[in-house]
């Protein structure tokens, strides 16, 4: 890349013939002496094909430029370096006023794709351009708004993509727990309905007596009779499982340590399995309690797979819930039911990190009545985020309450806190403090544009050392203010 140097330094022709290129521009078109003076400090540069203008190299120098003749390709650069074409721009086109305007790094560069002539005007001389040619600022401020908003949908769009991954590798990490455990019990359940089978064919050929048959009618009952055993400690468990055992040996059943565990997790004692041992003939006791066994696994195994395919349904239901209920109006939202769905969604990431979920949910809240939308969304960014602050084994605390006709929900960690540095700019879009490439910067950002301007509520938040909480409050309103709101807020 070659510097010609700069207009006033040519010849009058060389001027005369370069600022009539320039006018091939819209911003440039009804060019006064005003802007030709502007325009004098301008630096005229070659290019070829290869050589980069907006290097993400740290830079804090910005320029404005015009491409005179040529060609140049505008990529997006990505945190982690990954490249997204945004423009291909060939003669008469201007750029680079957004990072002068927005006070902000580009994450754009520029790429010459054919040999090329450009005139770049430095800070100074673009301010100079600004205050002094109002048609020119007018132009430059449009085009800023235009690839702004543009810039901002991109980056969105990824923002919404990469969410779903995430979710996506959540959920198929959560469905393939309960998986497992159902494809596990069945293979077990097979394998005690063979043995059901032999011990029924053996009882049958053998014939039981009345007293036999009675004793194990009586247990069968007591096995197949539905009821929610008691939470017992596991040194209760332990104990409970040592008494049954000593009985068993000294009844003479073989395996008595085998059969000990499934029998005492049913809640069966040595006085439950008396009969077995009182009415009993010696020889059959043993094949008694062994189909009683094979019955009781078989049971918990049939447990084991209707509690994975409930934990399926929760699943899908807590995706169904987060997915759909954005998309209805005039509704009325379950705060604890959408907290709960972001949850479970992020279960998975809170398990990894070990993290313990402590819920204080006011009985007075519940229900919001509003014709807004996206809550779902703002729970699903507060609590990504304090799974991220939070440490390995940390602590997270969601409470909700009501004050007058507002509702308030809390979310909680116990990370590191936010820097004084950082507090003034959490809410602003692509601003984040995580490390390069774990964070766009947005969630927050889309977070407080939905409560406040679909919801007329606001979020605030206090941090220190092991305690950062971010608070949503949301006002109760009848569903028709609401509406009116939401409707004000989407036309703003």
């Amino acid at each position: 890349m070659k510097n010609e140097g700069k207009l006033a330094d040519l010849t009058e022709a060389e001027q005369k013939a370069l600022l009539a290129a320039v006018r091939c521009l819209p911003l440039f078109a009804a060019m006064d002496e005003k802007t030709q003076n502007c325009l004098q400090q301008a630096e005229l540069i070659e290019a070829e094909q290869g050589d980069r203008i907006l290097e993400q190299s740290g830079m804090t120098v910005h320029s404005f430029w015009i491409l005179l003749e040529g060609g140049l390709l505008a990529e997006y650069v990505e945190p982690d370096g990954t490249r997204r074409p945004l423009v291909t721009h060939r003669g008469c086109e201007s750029f680079g006023e957004v990072p002068l305007l927005t006070g902000s790094p580009s994450r754009v560069e520029c790429t010459i794709v054919e040999p090329s002539r450009l005139l770049r005007l430095d800070e100074d001389s673009f301010w100079l351009l600004m205050t002094t040619c109002p048609q020119v600022r007018k132009g430059i401020l449009t085009n800023m708004a235009t690839r702004q908003g543009g810039l901002i949908g991109m980056v969105m769009q990824r923002e919404k993509l990469a969410a779903l991954g995430t979710m996506a590798a959540g959920l198929m990490h959560e469905l393939n727990n309960p998986g497992s455990a159902a494809k596990r019990a069945t293979v077990q359940l097979r394998e005690d309905l063979a043995r059901l089978q032999e011990l029924n064919l053996r009882n049958w050929k053998t014939g039981l007596q009345a007293e036999e048959f009675d004793c194990i009618a009586e247990l069968q009952k007591y096995v197949l009779q539905p009821r929610k055993l008691a939470a017992t400690t596991s040194l209760d468990q332990a104990d409970a499982e040592e008494t049954l055992s000593q009985w068993l040996e000294e009844a003479g059943i073989e395996d008595a340590w085998k059969l000990a565990p499934p029998l005492a997790g049913m809640g069966l004692t040595a006085e439950n399995l008396e009969c077995a041992r009182a009415a009993a003939r010696p020889a059959a006791v043993s094949d008694m309690l062994h189909w009683l066994e094979a019955l009781v696994s078989s049971v918990q195994q049939l447990e084991t797979i209707e509690e994975s395919i409930t934990r399926v349904t929760e699943l899908v239901m807590a995706v169904k819930h987060y997915s759909y209920a954005d998309k209805m109006c005039c509704q009325a939202v379950d705060i604890h039911k959408s907290i709960q769905s972001a949850l479970m969604i992020l279960g998975h990431k809170i398990r990894q990190k070990e993290i313990q979920v402590s819920r204080d949910f006011s009985s007075d809240v519940s229900i919001l009545q509003s014709a807004a939308t996206g809550l779902h969304q703002v729970w699903l960014n507060l609590l990504d985020n304090a799974v991220d602050a939070a440490p390995q084994k940390g602590h997270i605390t969601v409470r909700t309450w009501a004050d007058g006709n507002d509702v308030y929900v809390g979310v909680l960690d116990d990370g590191s806190g936010i820097s004084a540095e950082h507090r003034p700019h959490i809410f602003e879009p692509f601003f984040t403090s995580k490390a390069e490439g774990l964070g766009t910067g947005l969630g927050l950002s889309i977070a407080y544009k939905i409560v406040t301007a679909h919801f007329g509520g606001d979020i605030r938040f206090e941090s220190e050392p092991g305690k950062t909480e971010f608070v949503v409050r949301l006002p109760q309103r009848p569903v028709e203010t609401a509406k009116e709101t939401s409707q004000a807020g989407s036309a703003v």
